[in-house]
């Protein structure tokens, strides 16, 4: 069989799970009707406020309940079945999407009130995706792995170039009440496709016995001791902190540095999520766990050096590219990352550590936004966004001498660290 062959075989077997084909059929349109309703939720920040600070603020609000509860979701996940828990915090996905499309109907959307909405829904998030990544092992068989990572991925980022343009579209026709309403019924695809997976129990006993927060400091300290996990997990804290914020800036970019509207708005998401998708889709037709090591640090330089050409220019088209880049460079680093950390945890431990991951690329970035909402307001948007992409760069200079151990301790793995 030749290498194309194989990884298309590889794509084909994962697919080829019931579970995981339910699974991924119920999430595409959540992930896809979530963009349009991001789009949505950051231009009605924008028009309300006209403010990078808020904008900054707003996207915190989203991304900060993951620095504090995943973490505890992680643990808490690893000491209860997955499948209800993912099914109860869907259905309060619902629940917000209705409220938002509600409120905004009747006009009395605030800015305070999108920002109490948007913390409600963060705090839901950890729990969601800490169960998501300990339920996706158990819909595939270990050889298909990556490539069902990769796939999920792919499905994620496609949305995410899809969903924005048809923000752009319902925007002009039905305001921003629109994308909320989509993502009512997407969320609830979703919801029902949850209730159709049968999946066996998985064994708590184990961490039941223990307590919470130790199991949370077992994690930290699994993650410390590994030679792998531990830069692999530096390298996607700055990115998280120094690169992937300026994606949630970009309604500030269209408005300020390109003089645009909701459709520039719309043409920059979209162009990070094609990006995006190629990357996913190149990590998922390649196939295998070699590699990958080297390719998290291609990643994470190109979306530094991505996100330098993105805020030098004032050219929109120029822009365009700049976005498409990052969200490829971030993607192909974000999903090699993912693959790593499943395949070299171990089963006990891999809600808790996944929940490092979630902690990192979903937290972070609220950090990262505050940061490069406060330095925009000083200087402005494409002085911050430098600034923070040359820390990014400078920090891989740090790493690059060790990425011979990495690969090692990932691609070829010795004992692991006992808890």
């Amino acid at each position: 069989m030749t290498d194309g062959a194989r990884q298309r075989s590889s794509i084909r077997r994962a697919l080829s799970h019931r579970n995981f084909a339910i699974f991924e059929a119920g999430l595409l349109p959540h992930y896809l009707t979530g963009w349009i309703q991001r789009v949505g939720a950051g231009w009605l920040a924008w028009e309300l406020t006209e403010s990078p600070a808020w904008l900054g603020v707003i996207a915190a609000a989203d991304l900060a309940p993951m620095l504090v509860l995943a973490p505890l979701a992680g643990a808490w996940t690893d000491r209860v079945n997955p499948l209800p828990l993912i099914r109860l915090a869907q259905a309060m996905i619902v629940v917000q999407a209705v409220a938002m499309s509600a409120l905004t109907y009747a006009g009395w959307m605030s800015i305070e009130m999108l920002l109490a909405l948007t913390i409600f829904v963060g705090c839901i998030y950890p729990f969601h995706s800490s169960a998501r990544q300990s339920i996706i092992p158990a819909t595939i068989a270990r050889e298909d792995f990556a490539p069902a990572v990769a796939l999920d991925s792919a499905s994620f980022h496609s949305t995410r170039f899809v969903g924005p343009a048809i923000a752009a579209l319902i925007i002009p026709l039905y305001d921003v009440q629109g994308t909320f309403v989509a993502h009512i019924f997407g969320s609830a695809i979703c919801l029902i496709s949850l209730l159709l997976l049968r999946l066996k129990p998985p064994d708590r006993s184990q961490a039941r016995g223990r307590n919470l927060l130790a199991q949370v400091v077992d994690s930290m300290a699994y993650a410390t001791r590994h030679n792998g996990l531990r830069p692999i997990l530096l390298l996607l804290t700055f990115a998280s902190v120094c690169v992937r914020p300026l994606q949630d800036m970009l309604p500030g970019f269209a408005g300020d540095v390109f003089q645009g509207g909701a459709r520039e708005l719309a043409w920059m998401s979209s162009s990070v999520g094609v990006g995006a998708m190629i990357g996913a889709f190149y990590i998922a037709w390649r196939g295998g766990l070699a590699g990958l090591t080297r390719i998290t640090m291609i990643g994470y330089a190109g979306s530094g050096l991505a996100a330098l050409a993105f805020v030098a220019t004032q050219n929109i088209w120029i822009g365009l590219l700049g976005c498409a880049g990052i969200g490829f460079f971030l993607n192909i680093m974000s999903t090699s990352t993912q693959a790593l950390m499943q395949l070299a945890t171990d089963d006990a431990m891999r809600g808790r550590v996944m929940s490092l991951y979630l902690v990192i690329y979903r937290g972070m970035p609220a950090a990262g936004a505050l940061l490069i909402g406060f330095i925009s307001s000083l200087f402005g948007l494409r002085i911050a966004g430098a600034l923070v992409a040359l820390v990014s760069l400078a920090f891989l200079l740090t790493i690059l001498p060790k990425q011979a151990a990495i690969a090692a301790s990932f691609e070829h793995p010795p004992r692991r660290p006992q808890t």
